[in-house]
């Protein structure tokens, strides 16, 4: 696995935005001039956040966007504390993109009945054209976190007693992160070093479990004692 691993170091947290800015811009003129539309999984926090704010001026093709998200948290459906609900503020309710491909979890059902309700949608829309993921300071990537076991064969599990709140969660699973033409982690801040370092020497940490092609783009602060410039 570890040679399907690229990791990048940038300056600052800004630019790690800039370059995954970069990348969904190439990405996604790739996939609608090749398929005439672009799939795209979301990921939650504040790097992402820094990125669907630089999105707002893309010149693309709304129309053509297809957008989901990677994990949830099983809260109202307005409630600011999720993924959705964030990235619809900063980003994907200010440009013409229509809402019926604009796709959120239905965590407001409880996590069993909202996996069951969204792995049908993410079986359709398979293969993704591009996942941005995060990683968490215990090695977590979505909601996949140390200790908790998921069946192979879901694309979306139901994730109970997380280690941090609210407890109750939805995630897509490891093969349905994996079925994409591209995927990019984004990791800034000294926080990230311990979990980045334990991923680079081989530890079974969820984020360790996917099983593809992964560029890991850091900023200065998360690359230090961890990588050297590009790898």
């Amino acid at each position: 696995m570890r040679d399907k691993l690229h990791w990048r170091c940038f300056a600052d947290a800004g630019a790690v935005a800039g370059e995954a800015l970069a990348r969904i811009d190439s990405l996604s003129r790739q996939a609608i001039e090749a398929r005439g539309c672009f799939r795209i999984v979301l990921a939650g926090g504040t790097t992402p956040e820094r990125v669907y704010r630089q999105l707002r001026a893309l010149d693309t093709d709304w129309s053509r966007w297809h957008v989901l998200f990677g994990d949830e948290r099983c809260l109202p459906a307005d409630h600011p504390d999720r993924n959705s609900v964030m990235a619809a503020r900063s980003w994907l309710d200010l440009v013409p993109l229509p809402a019926g491909q604009v796709v959120p979890i239905p965590a407001e059902l409880g996590p069993q009945r909202a996996a069951e309700v969204y792995e049908p949608l993410v079986r359709e829309a398979l293969p993704f054209d591009l996942v941005l993921l995060g990683i968490g300071e215990d090695g977590h990537t979505a909601s996949l976190f140390p200790g908790h076991e998921h069946p192979d064969d879901r694309l979306v599990v139901p994730v109970f007693e997380a280690p941090k709140p609210p407890p109750q969660r939805v995630s897509l699973n490891y093969p349905a992160l994996c079925a994409t033409r591209a995927l990019c982690l984004l990791a800034t801040g000294a926080g990230k070093r311990d979990a980045l370092r334990r991923w680079r020497a081989g530890e079974d940490l969820p984020v360790a479990r996917l099983d593809c092609p992964v560029d890991v783009l850091l900023d200065e602060a998360a690359c230090e004692g961890v990588v050297s410039g590009a790898d």
